[in-house]
């Protein structure tokens, strides 16, 4: 770091309270919704209840003479019949893209997409007049599953692209010239005896990014400039995308991200209801509010994941991998989401995890169906390949008669191998597997608890013990900007930041990463207070304002810290330099005698200095100034990263599977994390424990049901099922620590480890509790229906009605047919 004080002072490695919690916790603060301007009116959707359909007719006039109601309208009525949301991650030259309207016209292609829109005085008055809107509809044949839809034959979700597929891409190690050939590595497998060829299909169901603020705008057209308050995590997207597709000079918005109740991902879109909300404002010339209801959000939010995992790795018998062959079927919904296309190819250079795979081929194909559009979701791409690795390293090490742990042991790269290139030609610049791994398994007690399995079994015990393990990397910090390039990708992976040194010695941070609850204006704070030797609480972190930051690439792909803060230290170390020329004019010596230690300028050899915040207002009185510099001490930067961050870690999980009702209980959680240098321990713990609820939350709760017509039929939380505290145990979690080498802080990022690592932990230990009575496989969520009925069938019991157990999760949603072996919801 820049600021060398004393170790005692230091805020790096401080578990300090988060500044922002004061105002959330006590309400004294300001979501988009409460947000009120004099004279305006709110916005309500009138959404298709049918997947796919052709649009007859549409009468409103019962709507439009409902009390409180200004207008009804629809595209034609505004006049945005051509206006379409851009993609900005065109994947392949001749990906299809159709037009995302803002309003459907013509036809409708999933249940939940806007027809028209009510506005009126009060949401009230808005909710109750949409419900007078009368659309005929006549229904087209909805299109729901993957394979089928991209057959000869099928029906098309849009005829005029003639074709279900968006895109397939491909990456080849072996073309690429970055490892071997994929398929001479099954071919020479399948010749020779002392090697193996493995093959296994995986789901990815579908998930809702079930944030706790639904989505929300509000535009007030009445000033010199169009301002847009949005729940988003990406305000400056948000501002430029506008532009984009309803031609409002950038420089007539401004886009502010209030305090935002969550994301996950969810809220990295640019939506329908955020550009009508802007042009009904220009249309009125009157402020503009929408905020969805839960259920629409559940409904019409972007999903995420919903993959078909079709996965062969070949092997000697000894257990040394030879190659690995990925072919996914991602679904996209019936629109392409901002960076939909592009989240399941992330996964292509995460699927050889921490492991020296000599061969490697990802087969991508997108695929339209009439669901809701799917983009990113916590992790995005990288949770979806870690599962599939992890899952198949355990399959793996069945087959072969290895214990799971030392499989992993004989593949993975070893701590002096650092630097690694990966068969993806990534570079893995600092890690240390054994240490995080030695350290998970302590404190675990794996030995004991393997002990513990293998005497359950040998006695018959009716309840089961799994053991289940995750030993994972993630790629984090969406950048280096040459890279996304590479990948066709629609924007940059740089990030912004300014300080401005004011009179009184405060400090003002500016940054373009847009917080929505990780945290960022106390670690930042505590960034700024070491780099500088100014106190914590000096120090005011500004975001979520274009007109405030007017640069910046915003939050997602856990890039805050390891982009954003490192923009920040690089213009912490141009005020320190600048503060250095001004006190060695001052103190009347060279600056090559000048030295910088926790806040203050010395001569060296002396004890004459100063203190920067005394530099700082010499600065701005500039009475005693050096002539060939400007007063202040403010600075920019932009920090674009030359590779990603790589986090690791291990994770452990044992479950109890009661082989009577399928009941799973997590019994343990154990996790060691990687994450480089720790600037604030509580906060890396809130973010491991928030992401360990979600990827337990996919592997035993979550899951988007859809009927046969294509309706959403879980889109309320009475039937979305979402983990509580009492669902889940007491985590026990650490960090071991090998600096990044790729940043001068040595961070390496944190928002998405725990949703990436956990999921497979757990369907592996619900696999290993129930594999020796015949169970190979059990599609998430592992609810216990779903157990339950994989037990029965490794029986041959066929025919034997679920029992259910309302303790359990997911037990008692739907009706029990025994002829639905997975126990979906019906």
């Amino acid at each position: 770091m820049t600021a060398t004080a004393d170790p005692t002072t230091l805020e790096f490695g401080k578990a300090r309270t988060r500044k922002e919690d004061a105002r959330l916790i006590t309400g004294r603060t300001k979501f988009t919704d409460a947000i009120n301007l004099p004279g305006m009116l709110y916005l309500h959707v009138v959404r298709s209840p049918l997947a796919h359909a052709t649009i007859t007719g549409i009468d409103a006039e019962a709507a439009r003479s409902a009390p409180g109601v200004i207008g009804v309208y629809t595209a034609a009525d505004l006049g945005v019949e051509a206006v379409g949301l851009p993609c900005a991650w065109p994947i392949t030259p001749d990906m299809k893209a159709p037009q995302r309207p803002l309003l459907a016209t013509g036809t409708v292609h999933f249940a939940g997409e806007g027809v028209a829109v009510v506005l009126a005085r009060s949401a009230a008055e808005a909710r109750d007049a949409a419900d007078l809107v009368e659309v005929d509809y006549e229904p087209l044949e909805p299109v729901l599953d993957m394979e089928d839809a991209i057959k000869e034959g099928a029906t098309l979700v849009h005829p005029d692209l003639g074709t279900n597929e968006n895109a397939t891409w491909v990456f080849d190690s072996g073309a690429a010239g970055t490892g071997n050939s994929v398929d001479e590595a099954i071919a020479a497998a399948e010749a020779d005896p002392d090697s193996i060829v493995l093959r296994r299909r995986f789901i990815q169901q579908r998930l809702i990014p079930a944030f706790m603020e639904p989505r929300a705008c509000v535009v007030d057209p009445t000033g010199e400039q169009i301002t847009v308050w949005a729940a988003t995590q990406v305000p400056h997207i948000l501002r430029t995308m506008t532009t984009v597709t309803l031609g409002v000079p950038e420089s007539k918005l401004r886009v502010i991200a209030p305090d935002v109740g969550g994301g996950f991902g969810g809220k990295i879109g640019v939506l329908p209801e955020e550009m009508l909300c802007v042009a009904l404002a220009q249309k009125t010339g009157k402020p503009i509010k929408w905020n969805e209801t839960r259920s629409e959000s559940l409904l019409a939010a972007h999903h995420g994941r919903d993959q078909i995992q079709d996965l062969t790795m070949t092997a000697k018998k000894d257990g040394t991998i030879t190659g690995f062959d990925v072919h996914l079927l991602a679904d996209m919904g019936a629109y392409l989401g901002l960076v939909g296309p592009g989240v399941p190819i992330l996964g292509a250079f995460m699927f050889n995890a921490i492991y020296k795979i000599p061969a490697l081929k990802f087969t991508c194909t997108n695929v339209f169906t009439t669901k809701t559009l799917t983009d990113a979701y916590r992790g995005a791409g990288r949770p979806e390949a870690t599962f599939g690795i992890e899952r198949m390293m355990d399959e793996l090490a069945v087959e072969l008669g290895i214990e799971p742990m030392e499989l992993r042991k004989k593949n993975w790269i070893s701590h002096e191998e650092f630097p690694f290139t990966t068969v993806v030609g990534l570079t893995y610049d600092s890690g240390n597997y054994e240490q995080a791994t030695a350290q998970a398994m302590e404190a675990f007690d794996y030995a004991g608890l393997r002990r513990e399995q293998e005497e359950r079994r040998a006695s018959g015990d009716p309840v089961q013990l799994g053991i289940g393990i995750s030993t994972f990397t993630e790629m984090c910090g969406l950048a280096p900007s040459r890279v996304l390039g590479s990948l066709s990708y629609g924007a940059g992976g740089w990030e912004a930041a300014s300080i401005r040194m004011l009179a009184t010695g405060k400090v003002e941070v500016i940054t373009g990463a847009s917080a929505h609850g990780q945290g960022h204006e106390t670690a930042f704070s505590q960034i700024v207070a070491d780099q500088l030797g100014v106190p914590f609480e000096d120090v005011e972190i500004l975001h979520g304002d274009t007109q405030i930051s007017p640069k910046g690439l915003d939050t997602y792909g856990s890039r805050s810290l390891v982009v954003g803060g490192i923009a920040i230290v690089k213009a912490a170390e141009k005020v320190v330099a600048k503060a250095k020329k001004i006190a060695a004019h001052l103190l009347e010596a060279s600056e090559d005698d000048i030295e910088f230690s926790g806040g203050t300028f010395s001569v060296k050899g002396t004890d004459k200095g100063k203190a920067i915040q005394e530099i700082a207002f010499a600065a701005f009185m500039a009475h005693d100034y050096p002539e060939d510099m400007e007063p202040n001490l403010d600075a920019d930067a932009v920090y674009d990263p030359e590779n990603f961050s790589f986090p690791h870690g291990t994770h452990l999980a044992a479950v109890e599977i009661d082989t009577d009702t399928g009941r799973v209980n997590l019994r343990k959680y154990v996790c060691v994390d990687d994450i480089g240098t720790v600037v604030n321990p509580l906060i890396v713990e809130g973010q491991v424990h928030g992401g360990l609820a979600q990827g337990i939350a996919q592997a035993l709760f979550e899951e988007a049901n859809y009927d046969e017509q294509g309706t959403l039929v879980n889109g309320t939380f009475v039937d979305y099922t979402l983990p509580s505290a009492s669902d889940l145990p007491s985590f026990d979690t650490s960090t071991v620590s090998t600096p990044a080498t790729s940043n001068p802080l040595g961070v390496k990022g944190v928002g998405e480890a725990g949703t990436i690592a956990s999921t497979p932990a757990i369907v592996n230990a619900v696999i290993d509790a129930v594999r020796h009575l015949g169970v190979t496989n059990v599609e998430m969520p592992c609810t216990s229906q779903r157990v339950w009925r994989a037990i029965q069938d490794a029986k041959g019991n066929t025919t034997q009605e679920t029992p259910i157990d309302t303790h359990s999760p997911g037990a008692g949603l739907g009706s029990i047919d025994p002829n639905n072996p997975q126990g979906e919801v019906q």
